[in-house]
C-alpha cells in the first residue's frame, strides 16, 4: 500500500510537471526598422492629410460667409437703388414742376417750348 499510495503521488507530480512544461511565454514580436519606417510615414500622411482637408473647409466656410455678407450688401443697395428711382419719378411730374416754376414767377410761354428727345 505504501508503494501505491508513492506511485500516486508521483503520477500527480508528472502532471503537474507536464502542465508547467506547457505554458511558455510569448515572445513580442519586433518589427524591421523598415516596417517602423513605412508605418511612420504612413501616420505622418494620414495627418498631414487630414490637417489639410480641416484647413480647406475652413477656408471654404470662411469664403461662402463672405460671399453671403456682400450678397446682403448688394440686396440692401438694390432697395435703396429703387427708392430713389421712385422719388426722382415723384419729383419729375408735370403738374409739381409747373408748380413751382409758377412760385419762382415764371409763365408758360407756348412758343419757347423745345421738345428734346432722349437718345
Amino acid at each position: 500500500m505504501n508503494n501505491l499510495a508513492y506511485k500516486l503521488k508521483e503520477k500527480e507530480r508528472e502532471v503537474v510537471q507536464h502542465e508547467i512544461k506547457h505554458v511558455t511565454k510569448k515572445k513580442k514580436v519586433r518589427l524591421p526598422l523598415g516596417e517602423k519606417l513605412i508605418y511612420v510615414t504612413f501616420c505622418g500622411f494620414m495627418l498631414f492629410g487630414s490637417i489639410q482637408f480641416i484647413s480647406n473647409q475652413a477656408a471654404l466656410y470662411e469664403a461662402n460667409a463672405n460671399v453671403q455678407k456682400v450678397e446682403e450688401k448688394v440686396k440692401a443697395q438694390k432697395t435703396v437703388n429703387m427708392d430713389l428711382n421712385d422719388q426722382v419719378k415723384e419729383l419729375s411730374q408735370y403738374d409739381r414742376i409747373l408748380e413751382k416754376a409758377k412760385k419762382l414767377g415764371l409763365e408758360m410761354n407756348a412758343d419757347n417750348v423745345k421738345v428734346v428727345s432722349e437718345k
